[in-house]
């Protein structure tokens, strides 16, 4: 249950409006619908005053969309006024399911389909709305943060486009590199995590996981993970361990230096559960290679938590490690779209976010500060204390 009394006698900083485009509509829908809870019961006594003028509605969601023509070219449309609103613009970019025609060819949209029709949505509001916010789950070109060489530094690029839009805040989550925020540091730019939605989904469907330093240990797979890992580590009171990715550094594959090999740093395995924390899947071959590892170390389970599933290779892979036991379970957001075929696989657990995802737009709303949402510390040892109150 929302703490709906955090904001009596907050003034909203405008009337709250969210577009959300195709990409996460059925995402968008359930965020609005706490939104709406929320603001049922709060502030009723200023309900007459002008400044909390539409503050409960039956929806917050407005009409809007990106019509496009034979060519393929695209526009954005909103269907309502967002004249004085604090608007938030809602987009999933690793969206693929959704389709367009090119002189009668289909298309299937890609990340930079997705950015431009952000931009078009972005150009429909600008110099009408209070203030444009954009919610982006997975950081359009967040991988491509830091410049080696002749290469393009794109997600430093969008950043800045985006704040000569108008955009005043980014909300994302677990940006691959957080620092990438450094492109704009006029702008506002928050980067939230989801330890809690990962503990709470895991321990639904894993109660008899021990929490403790004897039972369990965190893994970050490799060192960009770290920061993560260490968070869990910490709050949990468990022993962490880390894997090194050597790279062949004269070679590029897919864009990328392939894995040569990955060695492990940390205290034994044998008998525990392994915890596996980053911020995404995506083809998932150095992931499955780090969870054979950990059993071929004498781990008992391995358990997965990833902020993004994209399974980018399908899930073959994936069936045939769950197969052979080197997986038990993997947990990721409902952030992005997944393949409906991933939610009906026996070891897949998602991790809700849409509750999180509506406080964080509600205390924007509100602009009152996030660093409570975002260190979730507490709430996690009262999940503990709660799991490991419950009878043998």
């Amino acid at each position: 249950m929302s703490d709906n009394n955090q904001f009596e006698n907050i003034l909203p900083v405008a009337p709250l409006k969210i577009a959300a485009l195709e990409s996460c509509r059925e995402f968008a829908e359930k965020v609005d619908r706490y939104l709406v809870d929320f603001r049922k019961t709060a502030n009723t006594q200023h309900r007459d005053n002008v400044y909390f003028q539409n503050y409960a509605e039956d929806s917050y969601l407005i009409d809007c969309s990106c019509p496009r023509f034979g060519t393929g070219e695209a526009k954005g449309r909103l269907g309502e006024s967002v004249r004085g609103s604090d608007l938030f613009i809602m987009v999933d970019i690793c969206n693929y399911s959704l389709t367009y025609t090119v002189c009668g060819h289909e298309n299937h949209m890609s990340p930079d389909d997705h950015y431009q029709d952000l931009k078009r949505m972005i150009s429909a509001a600008t110099g009408k709305a209070h203030r444009i916010n954009v919610v982006m789950p997975f950081l359009y070109e967040g991988r491509q943060h830091r410049r080696t060489r002749r290469e393009s530094l794109d997600c430093a690029l969008a950043l800045q486009e985006l704040q000569n839009m108008g955009v005043k805040n980014i909300i994302t989550f677990d940006a691959h590199d957080p620092r990438v925020q450094n492109a704009t540091p006029l702008n506002g730019f928050d980067n939230f995590q989801p330890p809690y939605q990962f503990m709470k989904a895991l321990l639904r469907t894993e109660p008899d996981l021990k929490v403790d330093n004897d039972h369990l240990m965190i893994i970050a797979p490799d060192e960009g993970a770290m920061e993560r890992a260490v968070y869990f580590s910490n709050v949990l009171g468990i022993d962490l361990g880390m894997f090194y990715k050597r790279r062949d550094y004269s070679t590029i594959i897919n864009g990328k230096n392939p894995i040569v090999a990955h060695e492990f740093l940390g205290d034994s395995l044998v008998g525990k559960d392994v915890i596996i924390i980053d911020d995404m899947i995506s083809s998932g071959g150095s992931m499955l290679d780090v969870a054979k590892q950990m059993k071929e170390r004498g781990a008992r389970h391995v358990y997965v938590c990833c902020t993004f599933g994209l399974f980018t290779d399908g899930f073959e892979k994936f069936d045939e490690y769950y197969e052979k036991g080197y997986i038990k379970r993997i947990v990721t957001t409902n952030l992005n779209y997944r393949d409906p075929e991933l939610l009906k696989k026996p070891y897949y657990t998602e991790a809700d976010m849409t509750k999180f995802l509506a406080t964080i737009i509600d205390t924007l709303n509100h602009d009152t500060p996030v660093g409570k949402i975002n260190t979730p510390t507490e709430k996690i040892r009262r999940l503990l204390e709660k799991q490991q109150a419950k009878p043998v």
